[in-house]
This record gives structure tokens, C-alpha cells and sequence, in this order.
């Protein structure tokens, strides 16, 4: 469990500059850091999760002279008016968050059902999960989380996608026209994506075969002889890289068949580097999550 926090941290997490922090702490008194001996500044848990509801509240118009006057034990209290007053998700990343760097599956678990109260799964998806997978990478490079810290609350997220796609797939496929055959390319493990357009596509009422990471192309040939029209569907995420594309685009359409009736649909950032002149008819990239959904 991670128990203290650098001001590089505070920063990373909160998303309010190291300056700032330091400004406030020393204006307002808003945070208490203690010192090492060579005098850099460590916040506890207790002054990250201070923080983070005052970035809160800060970002929904309160000015912070404003709020350095309020007792830090009404503190939660203003962000629950806040968050009644607004349908906002702020406070159920900052949640997440403070779950993620201690490992606390509990809070996740409780903030994950109090915003089933009020929102759907997509909703929670799209407003709470996205953006905090998105501050994800950049709390990684940073230093701000470990590879341990991604893992776990990815897996937790998974697990969330994973359940509301189960209990969509007791009903049989209510449109039969297309079949969608999901799976991520050689070495490529970053499924979480994939997972989520699993349930957006059974959803929808069609059928899915869900194959998941690091498929050989050579194995996805089978697939042609059990059933008509069919879409495959991956996401790039790292792999394969920009200078592998070309080469990949053209060993999958060799391999499965020029003239077989198929689509080929693909997302994930290095979708970026797919020029046009490397996509075959068959073929069609996509930008986004949503953008796909919509083409559904």
C-alpha cells in the first residue's frame, strides 16, 4: 500500500500544478506535508484524498479562498451537495483513483454500485472508466502509478464488462445477418477495449466470438467455414506497430482469402498510421469506440 505521495504525485493525480499546490499549501495552510530530512515534501493518503476533493470543488466554481475556510471534516460533505447538485463523475474517478494506489478493491466495489444508482453501465463506461483509463498512461509515464496499480484496477474494470456481458448472453442473437469474430493481433495483450465492444456488439442482439489476445492470423481461418458474413474485429494498441502494418494488412487478407465474403474492422492508436492506400475494400478503420458503435 502506497502511504505517502511526492508533490510531483499530488500533481499527476489531481491534475492541479506542483506550483499550485505549493501556493495553497502555503497561502491557505490546505495540506500539511511532512518533510524527509533533506527536506522534500511527502503527503499522506489522508492529504491526497483532501486534495482531491478540493480539486472538486475548485473545478465546479468554488474559489479556493472560499474553500481553505471550511473545516476539512465538511469538506466530503460540500463534494456529496456538489455531486446531488450535478451528474458528475469527478468525484467517482477521484474514487477509483484513491482505490487504485492502495489496492482497495472495497472502495472500488462501493463506488462502482453508488453510481449504478443513478447511471447505466454504459453511462459508467463512458463518463467514469474512459476517462480515468485515459489519465491512466499518463499517471504510468509519470511515475504517479505502477505497472501494478494499471493492472489492478484495469482487471477490476474488466471484471465489470465481463459480468454485463454474461447476463446479456443468456438471450439467443436477436439479428442474424452479421456474425463478429473479436481478437487482438500477435503480442497485443491491452483487451480492455476489445472486451467493452464484445458487450456493445451482443448488445446490439448479434452473435460474438470473443478470441481475445495475441491471435495468429493462420488461426482465424477456421472461422470461415462455420459461419456467412463475417466481421472481424481488432484493435491496435501497440501491435502491430506503425512500421509492421503494411506488412500485417496484407499477410491477413493472403491468408483468409481475397475474394472471401468478410469485413475486416479495426481500431486503437496505431490505426493513426494506416494510410489509404492500405486498406483494402474490405477493410475499414475506425477512431474511436464510439464511432464504431455507431456504424453498428
Amino acid at each position: 500500500m502506497k502511504k505517502y505521495f511526492s508533490i510531483r504525485d499530488l500533481e499527476n493525480l489531481s491534475g492541479i500544478k506542483a506550483h499550485t499546490i505549493r501556493i495553497w499549501e502555503k497561502r491557505y495552510n490546505l495540506l500539511e506535508p511532512e518533510r524527509t530530512t533533506t527536506n522534500i515534501r511527502n503527503y499522506s493518503l489522508k492529504s491526497l484524498q483532501k486534495l482531491l476533493n478540493i480539486t472538486l470543488l475548485y473545478n465546479n466554481g468554488h474559489k479556493i479562498s472560499k474553500i481553505a475556510q471550511i473545516p476539512d471534516t465538511e469538506i466530503p460533505n460540500f463534494v456529496q451537495e456538489v455531486i446531488e447538485k450535478k451528474t458528475i463523475k469527478n468525484h467517482a474517478i477521484n474514487s477509483f483513483k484513491i482505490a487504485m494506489v492502495n489496492f482497495d478493491s472495497n472502495l472500488f466495489y462501493t463506488t462502482y454500485n453508488n453510481l449504478l444508482k443513478e447511471s447505466s453501465f454504459k453511462e459508467v463506461f463512458y463518463e467514469a472508466f474512459i476517462p480515468l483509463l485515459s489519465e491512466l498512461g499518463l499517471l504510468w509515464q509519470n511515475n504517479a502509478v505502477s505497472p501494478s496499480h494499471e493492472h489492478f484496477i484495469t482487471n477490476l474494470i474488466k471484471q465489470k464488462i465481463i459480468l454485463n456481458t454474461e447476463k446479456l448472453l443468456v438471450n439467443k442473437p436477436s439479428k442474424t445477418d452479421k456474425t463478429f469474430v473479436l481478437f487482438l493481433p500477435d503480442n497485443e495483450i491491452h483487451d480492455i477495449g476489445l472486451l467493452y465492444l464484445n458487450y456493445e456488439i451482443t448488445l446490439k442482439g448479434y452473435k460474438t466470438i470473443y478470441l481475445g489476445q495475441t491471435v495468429p492470423i493462420e488461426c482465424l481461418k477456421d472461422l470461415l467455414g462455420y459461419c456467412e458474413n463475417i466481421y472481424f474485429l481488432s484493435y491496435f494498441t501497440v501491435e502491430p506497430n506503425k512500421g509492421k502494418l503494411r506488412k500485417y494488412i496484407e499477410n491477413f487478407h493472403t491468408e483468409l482469402g481475397a475474394d472471401t465474403n468478410y469485413k475486416f474492422w479495426v481500431l486503437g492508436h496505431q490505426v493513426q498510421h494506416i494510410q489509404g492506400d492500405m486498406l483494402p475494400k474490405n477493410m475499414k478503420k475506425f477512431k474511436s469506440i464510439e464511432k464504431l458503435v455507431s456504424e453498428l
